[in-house]
């Protein structure tokens, strides 16, 4: 890889939980001084690996090694069962070629890096894709929705349960955001890991679909959209300027005449091209 990128990608919620925290009752994430929403990078990797592995299912150097119920030494036992060396005798450069072979088998480890340190050693990678947490550009509000439940699990519970005391849940949404996060893709260590111009434009791919096939309870069909991808293209592997200066050009706002922002079309995004300093290409994926 011969460039830098910096890239930033803008996402709305439309009545949806975007990312619930699991200590504060899977309420949305935000900032409390600020009241801006706020959603992890880990989010949007889970996302990225949940579509390369339903895109690339079987295909060799695409597997995904954070994935559910994934037993992560036993993926690091595969690297030296199959370069035919012992975990228990490996000297460092034996370990090296472990994370080697780690960086050509699973997708997510040459792209984001892992920490392989645990009983069977294959190392540690520092990936070349970096992305922020996301902010929404506004204060948000999360709607608490009450839930009654119809069905039971056994007689004695049916016995007791009456119009009154069904067992009842929560649901939180956000009624509209429109969030903003960043990204970075360093090419020195995209070299160290492997990391290519094919699996760059499949991370942007993951990231134009990136809801698409995520359609939850909390996240149900089209309540989640991409609308901006800008992409900053440098000319050279150590770049043309800073990554916050490139992110400076990017205004996003709410429009004048909008109270509550409630769809996308309430707010502007506009990028001042002509300061795009020389050996940056801007490009738009959406």
């Amino acid at each position: 890889m011969n460039h830098r990128y910096d890239f930033l990608y803008l996402y709305d919620c439309t009545d949806a939980n975007p990312n619930g925290d699991p200590d504060a009752g899977n309420l949305p994430r935000l900032d409390p001084e600020t009241g801006q929403g706020l959603a992890t990078d880990v989010m949007l990797k889970r996302k990225i690996r949940n579509f390369v592995q339903l895109t690339k299912d079987g295909q060799t150097g695409y597997e995904i090694y954070v994935k559910e119920k994934a037993i992560l030494n036993n993926q690091h036992a595969r690297a030296y069962t199959e370069l035919k060396l012992d975990p228990k005798k490996a000297k460092q450069d034996e370990r090296d070629k472990t994370k080697s072979w780690m960086c050509q088998q699973f997708y997510d480890i040459r792209t984001f890096g892992a920490v392989m340190t645990t009983e069977v050693n294959c190392g540690q990678v520092r990936g070349p894709v970096q992305l922020s947490f996301s902010r929404s550009i506004d204060r948000i509000v999360s709607a608490e929705h009450a839930v009654t439940r119809m069905a039971v699990t056994t007689e004695k519970e049916a016995e007791k349960q009456s119009g009154d005391n069904r067992t009842m849940g929560r649901k939180f949404t956000v009624p509209y955001a429109l969030y903003k996060a960043q990204g970075f893709v360093n090419p020195f260590l995209a070299a160290q890991t492997g990391f290519s111009d094919d699996d760059l434009e499949v991370l942007f791919t993951s990231l134009e679909n990136a809801f698409q096939f995520d359609q939850s309870a909390a996240r149900p069909a089209g309540s989640m959209a991409p609308r901006e991808l800008l992409i900053f293209k440098h000319d050279s592997q150590l770049g043309s300027a800073p990554s916050h200066k490139l992110f400076d050009l990017v205004t996003v706002k709410k429009k004048d005449e909008v109270d509550v922002p409630r769809s996308y079309s309430d707010y502007e995004v506009t990028v001042d091209e002509s300061a795009i300093p020389e050996g940056v290409t801007l490009i738009r994926r959406i």
